[in-house]
């Protein structure tokens, strides 16, 4: 068990090399199901593993040009902001108990793990429609909503608070449709904007959890192994076909995950 927990831990650097994004929605299963962490602390730990792994990615492809820093540094005011204040101060708020109906109890480690289902579904659903074709062959940039990319930067931001995710399945249609960037150049900056929400929003977990600091490591360095070969991949292997196949995977995992919580329990 624990050779196939650090084998899917490649696998979330693998695929944020490979298609820029779902990384994260494999970090919670990982670490709950195969590490045993529980729900709320792996929150944590996934903010620190693909914040970390993110930022391993954005070195090459900054190097290559294909980092936005303006467009990341404008999303990134309005998500980062929401992913510090809500792992700061909404987090703590949140009580283990939740609600009792009868028989049925609703717990804070149930809740996280339901909410998180229903974020892999929904990054499911996004990475199996995919990009339109018009969408990145368009040839201008669309005039910029600074309104409504803030806007998005704050669901994403939330997103990412709550439920230690890194959100690249939707960032990077936000950057592409909404911001009008190419896509390669979107999947680097989506790994930059990651980047910037996830470690700075785990510096607002500090001092709320004890921190197995060996173990996080140890889990971010073969992850970040996994985006450099991911990376290296990614020049051979198309990242847009695969990311259907892994769509498909995502949904799959986050209807079991529904089901085992809910229906299982």
């Amino acid at each position: 068990m624990e050779i196939l927990a650090y084998v899917a831990s490649a696998l979330i650097g693998i695929s944020l090399g490979l298609i820029g994004g779902g990384g994260s929605i494999l970090t919670m299963p990982v670490l709950v199901y195969l590490f045993g962490v529980s729900p709320l602390l792996a929150t944590s730990y996934s903010l620190f593993i693909v914040g970390s792994t993110s930022l391993a990615g954005t070195v090459g492809n900054f190097k290559r040009g294909l980092v936005n820093v303006k467009t990341a540094l404008l999303f990134g005011s309005a998500s980062i902001s929401t992913v510090f204040f809500t792992r700061k101060f909404i987090i703590p708020l949140i009580p283990k108990n939740i609600i009792r109906i009868g028989s049925f109890e609703l717990t804070e480690n149930m809740l996280m793990m339901v909410l998180f289902a229903v974020l892999m579904v929904a990054a499911a659903v996004a990475m199996i429609k995919g990009v339109k074709d018009e969408d990145v062959a368009q040839t201008e940039r669309p005039k910029l909503n600074i309104k409504k990319l803030l806007l998005y930067g704050i669901s994403i931001g939330l997103a990412t608070g709550f439920l230690g995710a890194g959100g690249g399945f939707l960032l990077i249609p936000t950057l592409v449709i909404l911001v009008g960037l190419p896509m390669k150049e979107a999947v680097g900056t989506s790994l930059f904007i990651i980047a910037l929400n996830s470690l700075i929003g785990f510096t607002g977990d500090l001092g709320h959890f004890s921190i197995d600091w060996f173990f996080l490591a140890k889990i971010t360095v073969v992850a970040i192994a996994g985006i450099i070969i991911g990376g290296m991949m990614s020049k051979k292997i198309d990242g847009a076909k695969l990311k259907k196949g892994f769509g498909w995977f995502v949904l799959v995992m986050g209807c079991y995950i529904i089901l085992k919580e809910i229906v299982l329990k």
